[in-house]
């Protein structure tokens, strides 16, 4: 077996990828503190293609060297906008049709892989602080909420490993 090169993955270019159609995700970034964390967000949206990256609160913006050390300029390919307030984004987004749909251990969470996301529906997946998760005032306006089974002795995952689960996830079931 031998490797792909750069040429033979055929990837597009940075017009013809900002240009064509995206899947209907956005992803909301709740004060998220890590830097590297918002970078692997932006990374794995532009390996997804995704619509768009709210980051909101005290969750940092590009340009900054510690979001590009694993963007790996996915910055520039990926639309983003800030909120100072995660709330106001979630109730933009709804009134623009999203479902809201937190990323969280909660009670009556629905586990992710019994989760049956539908096509024609626009979602925002929000993803939590890395130590206090989603605020509570996020959770009550939300129209659903995911959790990811676990196995371990850890409470939770890394924001961007649980970014990249629920985005595949998504993915495989909407378009495969």
């Amino acid at each position: 077996m031998q490797k792909l090169s750069m040429d033979q993955l055929n990837r597009t270019d940075l017009e013809t990828f900002k240009n064509q159609e995206k899947i209907r995700i956005t992803i909301v970034l709740d004060n998220v503190r890590s830097m590297h964390n918002v970078g692997s967000s932006f990374r794995t949206a532009d390996g997804f293609a995704i619509e768009q990256i709210f980051l909101c609160g005290i969750t940092a913006t590009p340009p900054h060297r510690e979001i590009e050390k694993t963007a790996l300029g996915a910055t520039q390919s990926v639309q983003w906008s800030y909120q100072k307030e995660s709330l106001q984004a979630i109730r933009g987004l709804k009134e623009q049709g999203y479902k809201i749909i937190a990323i969280e251990q909660a009670e009556g969470s629905i586990m992710l892989n019994n989760f049956k996301p539908i096509t024609a529906e626009k979602y925002a997946l929000v993803f939590g602080n890395e130590v206090n998760g989603i605020s509570e005032e996020i959770m009550e306006v939300i129209d659903a909420c995911i959790e990811i089974p676990q196995f371990g002795t850890k409470h939770s995952f890394n924001v961007s490993v649980t970014i990249g689960m629920v985005l595949w996830d998504f993915v495989t079931k909407i378009k495969f």
